[in-house]
């Protein structure tokens, strides 16, 4: 893609109502544009990423044997009286009403379509267990809409139901699930904490958060960085005795040892970026979602359900990965590989970088060309913005040393790499 032909460009200051890094600088190096509170339009930049971040996820999903279906948005009100959420949920719920006045929500969750769905095909044991997921938008109207991508009222998410004969088979699959979300946020380039959290309105039991470490997080977690255990404050809070791995909030200030392996505690904040539930029968018993047993004997499907807010990850790779320039994308989910650049206006160079442009693309590598009639110094200042991990530079300077010069976004320094090995070093730094 030139720059020139964009859509989508950078600004020279971020929105001055923008309230969070991944606000300022998605918005100020054209990824994203406000509509309105916790709404945003995705322009072609922030849309390669997020389908990035989408495409690591689905992979990961079919990888545990999920299968990829997509629920309505638009649901009839009666299946959420069904479960009694209406009443419970109704500060966040979208309404509206259809012709002959019925009344409908636009979904925050699907476990109330999902559960009368897989009733239609769920009738014995040998039907199980069975695990189906969406990538689709969600709506809540959420009172605090901020921090940019991390709180909106229309996000999009990946959520995946899991359906068993037994509580002892949902467990064997939970646990597989903490591993796919692990490698999620792995293949993200984030290292992801697995937390103890409330059920909420999903479960009456404890759920597990994945929370990545960033000032912008509104949880906060207490960690042991040596092994990785970590738990909630709030659940701490929770339980009847206050006690956080067997001590109070007032002996870990005092510094107690992990119990597990000694080392030092420590109380951060973080951005919870997915989470998992154990459902049990709640969802089935309301819809009557029974399984015939080896037996015959009718018993009700036990269920789990697995989220991770999509455009949310993509705010909180930037919350944990950007510096003062702007920021750092990670290879796997960057918008282009290479930020191809030219500096001045001589024919020569404009002709190289354009055969350079021409090269790459029949290499089948993600480039970027900035051919912009603009000073080298608002080419440089753009790149560290947009944070493409490899930075190419044609200049007169680079020619005359018959080669380019290569700079990577985590690195400080740059070097000149000859143009005849370039591509060859350049899938190598893809790999």
């Amino acid at each position: 893609m030139k720059y020139s032909k964009l859509f989508g460009r950078t600004r020279h200051t971020p929105p001055c109502d923008a309230d969070s890094v991944n606000a300022k600088l998605l918005t100020q190096a054209g990824f994203i544009e406000k509509l309105a509170a916790g709404i945003y339009n995705f322009l072609p930049l922030g849309h390669r990423v997020l389908t990035k971040v989408c495409n690591i996820i689905r992979e990961e999903m079919n990888a545990v044997e999920g299968q990829e279906i997509l629920m309505p948005a638009l649901h009839p009100v009666d299946i959420w009286e069904t479960t009694g959420r209406r009443k419970g949920m109704d500060e966040i719920l979208y309404k509206t009403r259809a012709s002959g006045d019925k009344e409908f929500v636009f979904g925050p969750s699907h476990e109330e379509v999902v559960t009368p769905l897989a009733s239609k095909y769920i009738q014995s044991y040998k039907d199980l267990p069975l695990y189906v997921y969406q990538i689709q938008t969600k709506f809540r109207d959420e009172p605090r809409a901020k921090s940019g991508l991390l709180r909106g009222r229309e996000f999009g998410m990946k959520d995946l139901y899991s359906f068993h004969t037994d509580e002892a088979d949902l467990d064997r699959y939970y646990e597989i699930m903490k591993g796919a979300y692990l490698n999620v946020f792995n293949r993200c380039g984030l290292t992801a904490y697995v937390i103890e959290a409330s059920g909420g309105a999903f479960s009456d039991k404890f759920s597990h958060e994945f929370s990545v470490e960033t000032p912008a997080g509104e949880d906060v977690i207490i960690i042991c960085k040596k092994c990785g255990i970590a738990q909630n404050i709030e659940v701490a809070k929770d339980h009847k005795d206050g006690l956080i791995y067997g001590k109070t909030l007032e002996d870990l200030k005092k510094g107690i040892p992990c119990p597990k392996c000694k080392g030092p505690l420590e109380e951060i904040k973080a951005v919870e970026a997915g989470n998992i539930f154990k459902l049990g029968t709640k969802f089935s018993e309301a819809f009557g979602l029974n399984f015939a047993n080896n037996e015959g004997k009718l018993n009700h499907v036990v269920m789990g359900c697995y989220g991770i807010g999509t455009t949310r990850l993509v705010g909180t790779i930037v919350e944990a990965k950007h510096d003062e320039k702007g920021m750092i994308w990670p290879k796997s989910v960057a918008p282009y590989l290479v930020n191809l650049v030219s500096l001045g206006n001589d024919e020569d160079v404009l002709k190289e970088a354009e055969n350079l442009y021409e090269t790459l693309l029949k290499e089948g590598i993600e480039v970027l060309f900035d051919d912009r009639d603009a000073g080298a110094g608002v080419k440089l200042k753009d790149s560290d913005l947009i944070g493409i991990p490899l930075r190419i530079v044609i200049s007169k300077r680079t020619l005359e040393s018959k080669g380019v010069e290569w700079k990577e976004r985590t690195n400080a320094e740059s070097e000149i790499v000859a143009t005849l090995s370039l591509v060859k070093k350049i899938k190598e730094f893809q790999k």
